[in-house]
């Protein structure tokens, strides 16, 4: 009583009560830190209205409760597990009413909560802000009618003060927890993002999960339409891979969350009829569904060997993080899709490269009458380059040097339609014309779209030593007599592209020494570093250099030049050199 008459002796003029409240109001607008804001207001009461006993309890919206935020004097487990709901105890009752309570002696007041037994007078003024309730002030003393009206009304001037100032220390905490969890949360998606190695993501995922929320198991499983199930991806239990058996999809707490697409957050498992038991000490569950594009792809599952040990704010948490570690599995095991399927197209564009070269001519094919070479370098694993050799029983010879539109295991394929035409079509045609023309209107006959054949044939007779050349399209060849080029025309339409289709034939008398190149619009394309093509004028001065020599050590010069032009090629090169004997 002493105390509380000092203090009102204090306040007695108005001057000295405002300067008061302009303290309190400096005090608690001096920070924005919580524990610091609550310090200086244990301290700034302390001056002015002694206590044995200090508490503030702040209220929880979600829990509709009142815990011990900070104290003074309680016992550490009451502050830690004291939880007061609305209208229980002097401190509930004053928050349910809010009004200002005071109990001269609580041995004579049932609402009391008994925390030290020589506490005799309680005090308890309820905080407002924004017209929602924010807390108590809750004062103790262990003398009987330790405090006054008066008192009660100070403290209630100094509690519209302090809520305000509380209020906004929380806001600016939930504000900070925020952007330090957005700052996480964009950390976490970059390096998500980045890795595209499905196990070394998931592996990702589980660890920084740990930094984030405790478990005790952690699983990613992804839906398996076709078998109706989650199948396991991803499971670690206390820190060690295990294998878990697969889920049917509406069974179970993950099944629940794929079909509800909704989080599920259970308290305690024993309890919920749900829960499939994959191991005896798990409690407590979290099951969050992964969404792509609306699109149920996946659950992330935790689990705890403690009742109750997921909380509202690890959903919050997990439900930001969710979408993205739902983009970034899907991302990884699309990637890890395309390079299974790539692994295989590799293995079957090896087997394809092999099956070409057992069927295209050998490198020195043995032609009557002529020395003959080819070489071929696809630019990719197999060619769209053809060339076929077919002998007529009476010693002529039918060659014939193509290329098809495009690159690739596309171009491949069609290349074999037509060398597959070609065998057996040059049997019955023996004239170049006639046989461009039928190959012309069978391709048409089977016509692919965006597809089509330059080829050029010729027809070797060794005895006359003269040469019938008919071309649809394909490059002219090179023809070398005494180190000059000769010109010869000859030209036509691809074939594959318009039917009704005639081709003239041009005829040459070799002479022996005669060296005639054939070669593929990779070979002049050929693009340096700058940009500059390769050309048919370098060409043909290799020719003229090498025209007294081997066909193969001609081939070999020219694809030694294309290297040290450009050593990447952009398309298939083939060179075909037949030198008359």
């Amino acid at each position: 009583m002493q105390a509380a008459r000092k203090a009102s002796v204090r306040f007695r003029e108005r001057s000295e009560l405002l300067d008061f409240l302009l303290e309190v109001s400096s005090a608690t607008t001096a920070t924005l830190d919580l524990d610091q804001l609550l310090a200086n207001v244990a301290e700034i009461i302390q001056k002015v209205l002694p206590y044995d006993l200090f508490a503030i309890l702040l209220y929880s919206d979600k829990r509709h409760d009142l815990r011990i935020r900070y104290g003074v004097g309680h016992r550490d487990e009451v502050v830690r597990n004291v939880c007061i709901p609305l209208g229980e105890g002097i401190t509930g009752t004053a928050a349910a009413r809010g009004e200002p309570l005071l109990v001269g002696d609580v041995r004579n007041d049932p609402r009391y909560l008994n925390t030290v037994d020589a506490t005799r007078t309680e005090m308890a003024v309820p905080m407002a802000a924004r017209g929602k309730l924010v807390g108590v002030i809750d004062l103790q003393s262990a003398r009987v009618n330790a405090y006054t009206e008066y008192d009660r009304s100070l403290l209630r001037l100094i509690g519209a003060r302090v809520a305000i100032a509380i209020d906004n220390a929380r806001l600016y905490r939930r504000v900070d927890r925020q952007n330090r969890t957005l700052k996480t949360l964009a950390n976490i998606s970059r390096e998500f993002s980045s890795i595209l190695d499905l196990n070394e993501l998931l592996g990702k995922i589980a660890s920084t999960m740990r930094e984030l929320i405790s478990y005790d198991a952690f699983s990613i499983l992804l839906v398996d339409e076709g078998a109706k199930a989650l199948r396991h991806r991803f499971s670690m239990r206390y820190d060690e891979r295990v294998d878990i058996d697969n889920v049917p999809l509406g069974k179970g707490l993950t099944g629940a969350a794929a079909e509800s697409r909704e989080i599920v957050r259970v308290h305690d498992t024993a309890k919920d009829p749900r829960y499939i038991a994959s191991h005896p000490d798990v409690r407590s569950e979290v099951a969050v569904p992964l969404l792509v594009r609306d699109r149920v792809m996946g659950i992330m599952d935790l689990e705890s060997d403690r009742v109750g040990h997921f909380t509202e704010d690890h959903a919050r948490t997990l439900a930001l993080l969710a979408p993205q570690i739902a983009s970034s599995v899907e991302n990884a095991r699309l990637y890890e899709e395309i390079a299974t399927r790539e692994r295989r197209m590799e293995e079957d564009l090896r087997a394809a490269r092999e099956l070409q070269r057992v069927l295209l001519p050998d490198a020195t094919p043995d032609i009557e009458g002529l020395e003959a070479a080819v070489r071929l370098r696809p630019a990719r694993e197999i060619s769209g380059d053809i060339y076929e050799i077919y002998v007529h029983h009476d010693g002529q010879t039918v060659v014939a040097f193509g290329d098809v539109s495009g690159k690739g295991a596309a171009a491949a394929l069609y290349g074999g339609l037509v060398s597959g035409l070609l065998r057996t079509l040059a049997p019955r045609r023996r004239r170049p014309a006639e046989l461009l023309k039928a190959l012309n209107e069978a391709l048409v006959e089977r016509k692919v779209e965006a597809r089509y054949v330059t080829l050029f044939v010729m027809l070797w007779d060794a005895a006359a030593h003269r040469m019938i050349m008919a071309n649809a399209g394909a490059v002219p060849p090179m023809i070398c007599r005494g180190g000059d080029i000769l010109n010869i025309r000859v030209e036509g339409v691809p074939l594959g592209l318009l039917d009704a289709r005639e081709y003239e034939e041009t005829v040459l008398q070799a002479q022996p020494g005669d060296v005639v190149v054939l070669y593929s619009d990779g070979i002049t394309d050929h693009l340096s570093t700058a940009g500059v093509e390769f050309g048919r004028g370098r060409l043909a001065q290799l020719v003229r250099n090498h025209c007294a020599g081997a066909p193969m050590d001609l081939i070999c010069g020219v694809f030694r030049e294309l290297d040290r032009f450009n050593t990447v090629a952009f398309d298939d090169q083939t060179v075909f050199v037949m030198k008359v004997k």
